[in-house]
């Protein structure tokens, strides 16, 4: 399988390894000592850092920040956005057997845009984190998450709503409208079902609210 070492618009550090053929977009980074394997699909200006491996036929989507320490299996699927933490783990199989070959029984899991896992949480295979979802430092997930929910806990258990900047959502008003500290966004809760009314679901945030000013505890204060 032969090694990729340049690819134009692409940064692969020389102790990375990259197996073609693949597809990785302009602006990406591939730092210290990752694996990306063949067949993999990777969108722009991704970062992916110290220590990860990428399997194949993995599919992500663009602006996507994979930490030091994880590993991404085949039958994962990141979109747009979304942020993997330092050290968390994914899976492929619900339940291995060293002894019992289920390679072509990959479970597929679905990270949907925007969402967030925190560092050392452990996702069970063949689930869908939903839009915006934020997944604490440590949990262990194993059902299907909702756009914007906040999961903590071994097993995870929905604590709230998250906004897109990572805050959680303070009680609705009598509307059922919520909003984030930090952008002003206002977030409506319908039927269990969590939307911002002033930003597309699928747009990116614009340039003026993609830098942070103040930190988490800054707005708790």
């Amino acid at each position: 399988m032969p090694r990729i070492i340049d690819l134009e618009g692409v940064m692969i550090h020389e102790s990375a390894y990259v197996d073609g053929p693949v597809s990785i977009g302009k602006g990406t980074k591939i730092w210290h000592f990752s694996h990306i394997s063949a067949n993999c699909e990777i969108g722009e200006s991704c970062v992916f850092g110290q220590n990860v491996f990428v399997a194949g036929n993995v599919k992500t989507g663009s602006r996507v920040k994979v930490q030091n320490n994880v590993s991404i299996y085949t039958g994962c699927e990141l979109e747009d956005e979304v942020f993997l933490g330092p050290s968390c783990v994914l899976t492929n199989v619900t339940n291995p057997r060293s002894q019992v070959n289920r390679q072509s029984l990959y479970e597929k899991t679905l990270f949907k845009r925007g969402a967030t896992i925190g560092a050392n949480a452990t996702i069970v295979c063949g689930i869908t984190i939903g839009r915006y979802a934020f997944v604490g430092a440590g949990s262990v997930v194993t059902k299907d998450v909702p756009d914007y929910a906040l999961m903590v806990g071994n097993p995870a258990r929905q604590k709230g709503w998250m906004s897109r900047h990572g805050h959680l959502l303070g009680e609705p008003d009598d509307e059922g409208v919520m909003v984030c500290p930090e952008s002003g966004y206002r977030y409506k809760l319908e039927n269990s079902i969590v939307k911002c009314l002033d930003l597309d679901e699928e747009s990116s945030l614009p340039e003026d609210l993609s830098y942070g000013k103040k930190t988490y505890r800054d707005f708790k204060i």
